[in-house]
């Protein structure tokens, strides 16, 4: 510190001219200095013109290390004197001049400590007189000048060189007073450009806050009114410009505000959804995937859904990530209800359904079925789902319960040890349920098992057996019972009322016709099969003309529906007829 402010000292130099004006009678134009007068023991007026020079030079030269120099230059001026040595004092420390001798440098700087502050007489050999003369402002030490005389000075002499080192001493405290003003100046705009980036970081600050706060007060007032993905989606979309969208943790969408919103929205990919969840869960705050900026809804660490920005041009700032992580932040609790309402409710349908499957009173099931918000006043179908690939655990039930939903299946709901079963108040359609099951789950080997249509809730258990009862040509798929045909009947625990519900379905409309009509148009066609087939084999069994046969088989055709040259219809008409014989006992 000491170091540098010295070479600034003696380093400076003043725009001014560092010597006499030209006006001097002693100016020489190259070195621009007063040229020292030979030694005289009586003053005279050049001696006095050159002192007053100096004087003003000293005073108008604004740097201290120069008004040192000038000083030790000229110190001949005021009589038969030499400049041994100059010091200025610099932070508590005395620094030489660089115009000092090397000679006696070291004793006399070491004279000129021991003074400490004070006046005193400096010996070097030589010089039968020396003094070491304190530069003093008014309440400070500025420095040493160290003065030698070939003779004893005389007392004007001496008067002179002290007018000269007083001269010297006030232009160093102007010097130093302009030096402390610059640097205090500096300081002062040091100070004020450091307010200024202090004002602005807390401008910034408290607009950081104001913008925090204002997006809690909002997110905890949409939270507050219980407005759900939307109301979320709607704010964020407001507080960040972009497009904001919720979906479930299974990729579908719950809410969309904002431009741009696909229409159909594409189906989710189950591998590539599981990929990104696991993606954005191993990273600290939203995450940027493709055109989007995604964060995970995750209370307690489950994902619940997630919540996403599009953001196609990369434009998100900081304060979008941050309404984005509110907004999630905001969200978690209102899915963490949703979710456990839905548990509760698979609880409740769980535990009627259970009862349902077992037998139960008809009063508490329409009762609770009432409190749940079903009608078990309808006909229904009992629907088994099993997928070979996925544990019928809760996670597979709330599946199923979301893909019934999806295609329309109002129903209640419970699981078994491998299947789950609902029980649906309308026939399901074909391939839905299946279809998004299938996407649901990314696997296609699955099976549903569809029961015959049940009016009585006594018949659940029932229809429960023939839902299990699964089969299907392409093996995956959707079964329902009531096209099984012949393999209804040759599954395991069937019984009578099975054989009489099988020939009733297949025989029923002939045998009515037989009873009103009092004809024999199921024995006609139980006698056909018992031929092979044969018309005239048949005919002569039941003693009639060929034509006549072939009339009873048109009219078998029109009253059944069923086509006898289709293999299927064939088959289980046979099968109907013996069961009607042999198992039934026949036209009885």
């Amino acid at each position: 510190m000491a170091g540098s402010r010295t070479r600034s000292l003696y380093h400076r130099r003043s725009d001014r001219a560092s010597s006499l004006p030209r006006g001097s009678a002693r100016w020489h134009p190259t070195a621009a200095r007063i040229r020292p007068r030979p030694p005289v023991r009586n003053l005279d007026d050049h001696a006095l013109r050159d002192l007053t020079l100096l004087s003003r030079a000293l005073f108008d030269t604004p740097d201290e290390g120069e008004i040192l120099r000038l000083a030790m230059d000229h110190i001949a001026a005021a009589g038969p004197y030499s400049a041994e040595a100059g010091y200025l004092k610099v932070d508590g420390d005395l620094v030489p001049s660089p115009r000092n001798g090397q000679t006696h440098a070291s004793a006399v700087g070491r004279r000129v400590r021991e003074l400490a502050g004070q006046d005193g007489p400096v010996t070097v050999p030589g010089r039968p007189w020396g003094r070491a003369l304190g530069l003093r402002g008014l309440d400070r030490l500025h420095g040493y000048l160290v003065v030698t005389s070939r003779s004893r000075p005389t007392e004007a002499e001496r008067s002179l060189l002290a007018t000269l080192v007083r001269h010297t001493a006030a232009a160093l405290s102007v010097a130093f007073a302009h030096s402390r003003q610059r640097e205090d100046t500096l300081e002062l705009h040091r100070l004020r450009d450091e307010r200024t980036a202090l004002q602005r970081q807390l401008i910034s600050v408290v607009a950081e806050l104001r913008y925090q706060r204002a997006v809690h007060a909002l997110m905890a007032d949409v939270t507050a009114s219980s407005g759900g993905e939307e109301a979320i989606t709607r704010v964020l979309h407001r507080l960040t410009g972009f497009p904001a969208l919720a979906e479930d943790r299974f990729g579908r969408l719950r809410s969309w505000t904002g431009p741009s919103r696909p229409d159909p929205y594409p189906e989710p990919d189950p591998v590539r959804q599981d990929e990104m969840l696991h993606a954005v869960a191993r990273q600290a705050g939203p995450v940027r995937i493709r055109d989007r900026l995604i964060t995970l809804v995750r209370p307690h660490g489950e994902i619940l859904g997630v919540l996403a920005l599009v953001d196609a041009r990369d434009e998100a700032d900081e304060h979008t990530v941050l309404a984005l992580e509110h907004a999630a932040v905001s969200l978690a609790p209102e899915l963490a209800h949703l979710r456990n309402l839905a548990e509760v409710e698979l609880r409740l349908h769980r535990g009627l359904v259970d009862d349902l499957l077992a037998g139960t009173d008809e009063g508490s099931a329409y009762a609770r079925s009432e409190a749940v918000g079903h009608d078990l006043h309808r006909s229904h179908y009992i629907v088994v789902v099993q997928w070979p690939n996925r544990t019928a655990d809760d996670s597979f039930a709330q599946t199923v319960g979301r893909a019934a939903s999806a295609v329309g299946m109002h129903s209640l709901l419970t699981r078994r040890s491998d299947h789950v079963v609902l029980v649906a108040d309308d026939r399901p359609h074909a391939r839905a349920l299946y279809e998004a099951l299938a996407r649901e789950t990314g696997s296609r080997s699955g099976t549903i098992g569809v029961s015959s249509p049940c009016d009585s809730l006594d018949d659940i258990p029932h229809h429960y057996q023939e839902a299990q009862r699964r089969h299907s040509r392409e093996h995956y798929g959707t079964t329902f019972f009531d096209e099984l045909g012949l393999y209804r009947i040759l599954g395991p625990g069937n019984d009578y009322r099975e054989l009489e519900t099988f020939v009733q379905e297949w025989l029923g409309q002939l045998i009515d016709y037989d009873s009103r009509h009092h004809t024999a148009m199921v024995e006609t066609l139980s006698r056909y099969f018992d031929c092979g087939g044969n018309y005239d084999e048949t005919a002569d069994s039941l003693a009639i003309h060929r034509s006549t046969l072939r009339y009873r088989l048109q009219r078998i055709r029109d009253i059944s529906g069923n086509d006898l040259a289709n293999v299927e219809d064939r088959l289980n008409l046979q099968v109907a007829t013996r069961v009607w014989k042999i198992v039934l006992g026949g036209p009885g």
